[in-house]
């Protein structure tokens, strides 16, 4: 199930929902991109085809961002909470581990993803974690080999958007794995680089508000929350 915002698809799955759908997928050999919506994408995406084309080429867009649970909200829509890119991450590392399936980490700097595998098999135990390259790498051909002959079924790819996505769309139709997520800045997180929101924030959707507080120049960003909700109301879909 799908809603749509300004043109651009949201998934209406929650996280156990979407786990199930893409272990099916895993399952049935069937190649599936993930993709993070919010409102900042959304906005961007009006003026910008070429972003709205690849937003919604994906097959499950996740609504990360809190301005996209509101709005569903007040449209009288089905999506009930976000589901942000690094705990989708997290969940599925679970469903992975349960489920004997394997993974791939792919970005961030020089050793970041050695030392988020390094936690995430701290954290799952049996996790089968099959390669990893950093973002740094060049060699495009030496990349997709690794990849293919690790065949993982999941990989995560830590580009920063949309360079990730494009990657993702280019290299996912000759890829071994099955399910391809980007996940930003997610490995510098899992390693203990930066810092998430408290519990509590995360929990009310206000993660955007410690950023805020960390990083007060963010401002101008976050002023796009009441334009998306305005435009939302005032459209026809």
């Amino acid at each position: 199930m799908k809603e749509n915002y300004l043109g651009v698809d949201v998934c209406t799955f929650n996280y156990e929902q979407i786990s199930t759908s893409i272990l099916n997928d895993i399952e049935n050999d069937k190649k599936s991109f993930i993709v993070a919506i919010n409102p900042e994408k959304i906005m961007k995406a009006r003026k910008d085809k070429e972003l709205l084309t690849l937003l919604n080429n994906a097959d499950y867009q996740i609504p990360d961002g809190i301005g996209v649970v509101v709005a569903s909200k007040l449209k009288g829509g089905k999506i009930k909470e976000r589901v942000t890119g690094i705990d989708l991450m997290m969940h599925l590392c679970k469903v992975c581990e349960s489920n004997g399936k394997s993974i791939f980490l792919y970005g961030g700097k020089p050793g970041v993803a050695e030392t988020a595998k390094d936690k995430l098999i701290k954290d799952f135990p049996s996790i089968r974690i099959v390669g990893v390259i950093d973002g740094y790498e060049q060699d495009q051909e030496y990349i997709k080999e690794k990849i293919n002959n690790a065949n993982p079924d999941i990989i995560f790819v830590a580009l920063g958007s949309p360079k990730q996505e494009n990657w993702i769309l280019e290299n996912m139709n000759t890829s071994s794995p099955s399910i391809y997520q980007g996940v930003g800045g997610s490995f510098d997180v899992i390693a203990g680089n930066i810092d998430r929101a408290p519990e509590f924030l995360q929990k009310f959707g206000l993660e955007w508000f410690y950023r805020l507080l960390k990083e007060p120049w963010r401002w101008k960003r976050q002023i796009l929350l009441p334009k998306f909700l305005i435009a939302v109301l005032t459209s026809r879909n």
